[in-house]
Formats: C-alpha cells, structure tokens, sequence
C-alpha cells in the first residue's frame, strides 16, 4: 500500500525547479499586507463598511470592506512576478496568456463582488457577471481536456461538441466556486484560513506534477497561481481574524473562488483522478453550500436569500465559540485535502470508490446531526446572497 507513495518526487523536474517561483509568494504576501492596510484604512474613510443587523450580520460594529480588493492587488502583483520569472523571447507565449487571462477574470470577479457589497446587485447580475469572468478564461484558453474520456469511450467527440462542453464545464466550476465560497464567508478568518488550507494542498498536487514534467504549459500556470492566491489571502488573514478590522466582502470570496476554480479546471488537464483529487480538496466548501440548497429545499425557503442556518452558524447557535467553530472548519478542510491528496496516488477507479465513501460518510454525518433543521436564528433570513 505505501508503494503508491514512492513516486511523490517525480525524476523528470527537481524539486528546485518549482522553489524557483519562491517570489511570486513573497511578492503576493508582501503587497497583500500593505494593499489590505491601506484598504482598511480607505474603506473607514469613504465609510465602505458592512453595517450589522442582528440577524444575518451578527458583528456589533461596522467594519471596512475592501479587504478583497487588498487581495486582488497581491495576487496581481504575484502573477506578474511568476510572468517575470517565465519570461522569454515570445512575451505572449501560452503560459503568459493563460496567467493573464487568470489574472483579467479574477479581477472581473471581485469587481462584480465588489458592485455588490456597493449596490446590493440582484442574484442575476452576478451570475452574469461571473460568467463574463469565465468567458475571459475560456477566451485565454483555460479548459479541461477531455481527451482521456475519449479514450475511454473509445469514440471521438465533433469538435463542436468538445467545444460546447469544455465551455460549459468552465462556467459550472466558475459558478460553483465563486458561490461557494461567498457562502463560506460568515465568520472572522474562516473563508480565507479555508481557502489557504486548500489551496497549500493544490499547491501540494501541482508540485508533484511539476517534477513529473505533466505539463510544460500547465505545471508553471498552476505553481504561479497557487503561490499567488496563498501569499494574497494570508497577507488578508492577520487583519481579518477574530475580531476583524475588515471584511473580504464578496469582492474577495468571488476572487477566491474564481482562484480555486482555475486551479480545478488545470487539473483537468489529462488524467481524471488529479481533477477527481483538487475537487475532494475543495470538499469543505461543497459540503456547507449542498448542506445550505438541501436545507431551504426541505424548509421551503428561498434558495437565494441569505439565513443563519450554514454548518459554521449551527456550530456558534449550539454553543461553539467562534474561535472554536473557525478551527473545527480548518479541521474539516484540511481533512477534505489530506483525503485529496492521498487519494490522487490511487488508481483512479479506486480513488473514486473512497470518493463516493466520503461523500456519503458526510451526508450521513450532516444528517445525524440535524444540519438540515431550520429553526430558531438558523431561519434568519436577511437579503439576496
């Protein structure tokens, strides 16, 4: 069994081919520190701030958005420094463009956030705009290849068809992540430090297999972006755990979840169980927005409109402190990924065997302990998400 661990380092790259992009994180970090400071500090001025409710937003003061802005501006700067690094004599080479378009998409997301936490945009504005933003990357070339079910099957797909799904699946994952994230965004510190955690286990994955030479495009594409979206959120975090001196707003959950959707999407590169492998990393963030749709289905509540009753509010209503409930969803997400990550040296048919185990061991667990039930301040409802 431990045999399927002997090929982690692959004999193709050294291990100092993927620390040469060491500056795209220190660059990220560095600038995110500074871009949230100033953030704050802009926001409290021009008085952007989130205001309480007493019913959904359950802080007892205003604080200073922008903090997904601050983000922006690290990742930003950590993508161009990974452009440096790769440059070359054809400056719009294929992992320039793709960086790019990952950089101009991710940018289209938190502005689109960003209009929201301003303006309160209805449900379909966003979703529009979030599409414009995975327009950008199916336009940059940032799709799946579904090369290997063609090979499975044993049947070539038209060129159309192809076409029609890699777009498609582009806009679901783009969808499905930025949203999902937006949903995780309730406590002090938890979507970032969750974030963080998944991403360091991508991180993980794309090293790998970079010393395989997987990819002469993909393999710098992924390393760039994952050390980028670490050093952004983590030079957020200090000012944004409990108690926070600014929010992300969805201008910085959009981002990071557009982020985390680009990197799913280049592991679907090739071979189905890296794909299989980032998705199970993303588990955590899956779980709580499955858990909240069922949850109003079975209630007969909006689908869209915000409510007390995510898995980490449940926590805090049964009396978990917040501090407690932000490290048990840091303990789940890094479960979710440690499970990715072991699973991606399986065989695929056996990797998707555990897959269906962990997917129904957490509907099992979600529905022992009554995360469905909607009752008390977990029916709060308060606006459109």
């Amino acid at each position: 069994m431990l045999e399927m661990f002997d090929y982690i380092i692959g004999p193709k790259r050294p291990v100092g081919w993927v620390l040469q992009f060491w500056p795209v994180l220190a660059m990220s970090l560095g600038v995110s520190l500074l871009a949230t400071f100033f953030c704050k500090k802009i926001a409290i001025r021009f008085g952007i701030v989130d205001k309480p409710d007493d019913l959904v937003k359950t802080h007892k003061e205003p604080i200073a958005y922008l903090g997904g802005v601050g983000m922006l501006v690290g990742l930003a700067a950590g993508v161009l420094m990974g452009i440096l690094l790769l440059r070359g004599s054809d400056q719009f080479n294929p992992i320039t463009v793709r960086l790019i378009a990952i950089l101009v998409g991710g940018a289209i997301a938190c502005f689109v956030g960003l209009s929201d936490d301003l303006f309160d945009m209805k449900p379909k504005q966003k979703i529009l705009g979030q599409i414009f933003a995975a327009t950008v990357l199916i336009l940059g070339g940032v799709v799946p290849n579904f090369d290997f079910i063609q090979n499975i099957i044993g049947w070539q797909m038209p060129g159309w068809a192809e076409q029609t799904l890699e777009i498609l699946i582009v806009i679901v994952f783009v969808l499905g992540a930025t949203n999902s994230l937006n949903l995780l965004d309730g406590l002090d510190g938890l979507c970032g430090g969750v974030t963080a955690i998944i991403t360091v286990a991508m991180f993980l994955l794309a090293a790998h297999l970079a010393t395989w030479d997987f990819s002469d495009v993909g393999d710098p594409v992924r390393i760039v972006i994952c050390l980028g979206l670490i050093g952004g959120v983590c030079g957020f975090l200090p000012f944004n755990r409990y108690p926070a001196k600014i929010f992300m707003g969805d201008a910085g959950s959009m981002l990071l979840g557009f982020n985390v959707a680009v990197l799913m999407i280049l592991f679907g590169e090739k071979i189905p169980r890296w794909w299989m492998a980032s998705i199970v990393v993303f588990g955590l963030p899956i779980l709580d927005t499955a858990v909240a749709l069922v949850r109003r289905l079975l209630n007969h509540r909006p689908l869209f409109v915000s409510d007390r009753g995510h898995i980490y509010d449940q926590m805090i209503d049964r009396g978990i402190g917040l501090k407690k409930t932000v490290g048990i969803c840091y303990a789940l997400a890094g479960l979710y990924a440690v499970i990715g990550l072991v699973m991606s040296q399986m065989r695929t048919r056996y990797a998707a065997i555990v897959y269906v185990i962990v997917i129904a061991v957490s509907a099992v667990v979600v529905w022992k302990k009554r995360y469905l039930k909607m009752e008390g301040l977990r029916g709060a409802i308060r606006k459109k998400e």
